[in-house]
């Protein structure tokens, strides 16, 4: 009797381009609803409008933080840092005032 061998499938570019894109339409949509969800608090006078604000400027960031690891090029980290600090300012303000 012959045994077969089942072997592990070889990631290939597509799936790589694939999960990369997963990502980072999962981000989009987890930008949109933080968006949605910021507004609402606004509206209804919730002080967590600091801190899903933040959770914005995380996430924009974090996208420039990537971009500029691909590109390398200087803006897109200086927006970056400048995103991620305004993101710490808005979550340790909602932190301390509520």
């Amino acid at each position: 009797m012959k045994q077969t061998q089942r072997t592990k499938p070889i990631k290939d570019e597509r799936d790589q381009q694939i999960n990369i894109q997963s990502k980072a339409r999962s981000l989009e949509y987890v930008i949109a609803a933080t968006q949605v969800l910021t507004i609402m608090c606004l509206i209804k006078g919730n002080p967590a409008w600091k801190g899903s604000f933040s959770l914005l400027f995380f996430g924009i960031a974090f996208e420039l933080l990537y971009k500029y690891e691909q590109y390398t090029e200087k803006l897109y980290r200086q927006a970056g840092v400048f995103f991620f600090i305004a993101g710490i300012v808005f979550l340790t303000w909602f932190g301390i005032t509520g």
